[in-house]
């Protein structure tokens, strides 16, 4: 079992969400999230005073999966996510140690499911 975490621009949530949904991946938490990484960030004026704005919007994916469903899925986020430009996002998959179902109380990959 593995997490996959996908920080992506704000923009390409739908575009990722039918990537996902096309790929057979459809149980995920979605969260907005600021952040910044190799985009750094940009300067905006507002009423003529000039701030730099680093923290930027993104959207952060959380999916649990089993391991035959590491690659589609993150194939899926790179298929729906990508520009070409700075700022796409990444993708981490990490070990999941352990998954519970609180309603049935199964647990491992059939929680998953």
């Amino acid at each position: 079992m593995k997490l996959v975490i996908a920080i992506i621009q704000p923009e390409k949530l739908t575009d990722v969400k039918q990537a996902l949904s096309d790929a057979k991946v459809g149980k995920m938490t979605v969260s907005n999230v600021i952040g910044c990484g190799s985009q750094g960030g940009h300067t905006e004026s507002y009423r003529g005073a000039f701030a730099e704005v680093n923290l930027l919007d993104k959207v952060r994916f959380e999916i649990a999966v089993n391991d035959d469903f590491v690659k589609p899925a993150v194939d899926a986020i790179v298929k729906g996510a990508r520009t070409g430009k700075i700022g796409d996002g990444k993708i981490f998959v990490v070990p999941l140690e352990e998954c519970i179902r609180v309603r049935t109380g199964e647990t491992g990959e059939e929680a998953i499911g």
